[in-house]
């Protein structure tokens, strides 16, 4: 059994420059996400650079990705607070016991989904469902984060009722504070949308450039200290700050969660596990492609898995993989997961000694890196692209994101899945059934109403293109009795079966049904193309004893089966 993951059992000397920088890079962009993140989350600003140390080596030692950045995250911090708000005071001893059991429990599910090779799982979440959740939360955390802006407190309870309240109290904004959390906000979009550009007109190379104007908001931090700290401004002006951040490294401490906790926590659990795999596995696969390498699913959830334990065992909590930290990651040239090990060394060492610095950072500076940073979140070409192409996938895509601003992140998603898989079984219910007839000289088959093609007047064939199950059976049948209804020379029904993966036990008793009530009216059914795993199942029915001879391997076996009977009868009648 290997001890060592495969890339660091055979490291490459000429990996390491790559790794050290991207290393260095992403701890800068990482300092200000983790202490930002926490807020969000409603949690001290050292439980966000506890979450950032020990879970980048668990994911290093287990994960598949090269360049995925584990770490705090916009969404997971929301669902964190989400989840523990209704259960403790924000940034008590209390929630912060309850965000550690919550990681805890998050890991629990992610080892064992991946030690069961449960990768599949993540498909219950489809892409709209995920671009409207996330968008939605994106929303929820900008309108959350607006009051810190202008040093204001309000206790709504919900987006909208935010939003009037902000309305009203704007003209009681606190000057000070609104002036650096605007101008934070402006800086960082100018840094987000135009910085790059215009360092590249001035000579530098694409890539420096672009990593250069990712780590705006460390520039923000250190110059928005400097600014508080030189004036006073907490003191003299209002300015809500950070404070004292403890220093030290976390003390390590195994979490016996109690029942109630596991009774509240264990649903939000599962959510923030699936949403973060999902997140996670997306990010780390779109990063892969680009340099050939494969990501395996269920290494992923054993990474994530221990990443999340690793974050409770040092008192932190839930943590994924980063989309703005990955990319930044990939650019500045990670070769390896000792990139984020590196990353995990140096804000070891920023939480052991470096902490005081962050005394006078204003949480006006953190709540606007949190705004730009989720912004880029909100994801309208998604909902354009299926409103032109699939209306029900952007009907589940808005469904989910008005579920997330009504009724919270965890009801939102719940909504979203189940709308999702209320879209796939109304569309299995409703299979296309066609009508088929042979292609002139061909043994292809195609429907009658789409090509020219030859057809028997005896002989009714139909293509049904689904599975058949219990949503759909009454309506094949239903379908296939009114066909024959309509054409009374009809003496022979094709059922073809090349989309039929599976045939349940009330389809079963419809074909059986159906057999019986056209062999009533002297009317032969037959099948064709049925998949071997069907067939092997039908054997042994009371339907397949009956269909005996009468189901063929191709369309064309079968009408040249009724071609001869038909010539027979001819000749007969002669």
């Amino acid at each position: 059994m290997r001890l060592l993951p495969e890339w660091l059992a055979h490291y490459q000397k000429t990996k390491l420059p790559g790794d050290l920088t991207a290393g260095l890079i992403v701890t800068v962009m990482l300092i200000p996400q983790s202490l930002a993140y926490a807020m969000l989350a409603g949690l001290p600003p050292e439980i966000g650079l506890y979450a950032s140390v020990l879970p980048l080596v668990a994911y290093a030692l287990l994960g598949s990705s090269m360049t995925l950045a584990v770490g705090p995250v916009a969404v997971a911090s929301l669902m964190t607070a989400s989840a523990l708000q209704p259960l403790a005071q924000p940034g008590s001893e209390q929630y912060v016991v309850l965000a550690a059991t919550l990681a805890f429990l998050s890991g629990i599910m992610l080892l064992a989904f991946g030690l069961l090779r449960l990768g599949f799982l993540a498909n219950f979440l489809s892409h709209p469902v995920i671009s409207g959740f996330i968008s939605g939360s994106a929303i929820l955390i900008t309108v959350s984060q607006l009051k810190h802006l202008f040093g204001l407190t309000t206790n709504a309870g919900n987006v909208f009722q935010e939003v009037y309240q902000l309305l009203a109290l704007l003209p009681q904004a606190n000057p000070a504070t609104t002036a650096l959390g605007l101008g934070t906000l402006i800086f960082l979009f100018f840094a987000r949308t135009y910085l790059s550009g215009v360092l590249q007109k001035i000579g530098l190379k694409q890539k420096t450039a672009s990593l250069i104007s990712r780590l705006a908001p460390m520039v923000a931090v250190i110059v928005s200290i400097i600014t508080v700290a030189q004036w006073d401004l907490a003191a003299e002006a209002g300015v809500a700050i950070v404070g004292e951040v403890p220093a030290g490294l976390p003390s390590l401490n195994v979490l016996v969660p109690n029942m109630n906790h596991l009774a509240a926590l264990w649903l939000p659990a599962l959510l923030i596990s699936l949403v973060g795999f999902v997140e996670s596995v997306s990010v780390a696969q779109s990063l892969a492609l680009k340099r050939q390498e494969r990501i395996q699913p269920n290494r992923e959830l054993l990474g994530l898995g221990a990443a999340n334990m690793a974050s409770a065992l040092s008192g932190g909590y839930p943590v994924t993989g980063g989309f703005a930290r990955s990319v930044v990651n990939f650019a500045a040239g990670a070769n390896t997961p000792l990139a984020g090990v590196i990353s995990a060394v140096l804000m070891a060492i920023v939480i052991a000694s470096l902490t005081g610095l962050f005394h006078h950072l204003p949480q006006a500076v953190l709540s606007a890196t949190i705004i730009i940073a989720v912004t880029a979140l909100v994801d309208f070409s998604t909902f354009k692209a299926a409103w032109q192409y699939d209306r029900a996938d952007a009907l589940s895509l808005v469904v989910t994101l008005i579920g997330v601003l009504l009724l919270g992140v965890e009801a939102g998603v719940l909504i979203g899945v189940a709308l999702s898989l209320a879209v796939l079984v109304w569309r299995s219910s409703r299979p296309h059934i066609a009508i088929v007839g042979r292609v002139p000289g061909t043994e292809h088959f195609r429907n009658v109403r789409r090509h020219k093609v030859d057809t028997l007047p005896n002989l009714l064939a139909l293509r049904v293109d689904e599975s058949l199950f219990f949503a759909n059976a009454s309506l094949v049948q239903s379908h296939i009795e009114r066909c024959v209804a309509a054409n009374p020379k009809v003496e022979y029904v094709l059922l073809l079966c090349p989309a039929v993966n599976q045939i349940d036990s009330t389809a079963l008793e419809a074909l059986t049904q159906l057999q019986e009530s056209l062999s009533a009216k002297g009317i032969q059914f037959m099948l064709a193309e049925v998949k071997g795993p069907v067939m092997d199942r039908l054997h042994e029915t009371h339907l397949g004893r009956a269909l005996e001879g009468l189901i063929f391997l191709s369309a064309h076996d079968a009408f040249k089966f009724v071609e001869e009977r038909n010539l027979d009868s001819l000749a007969f009648s002669r």
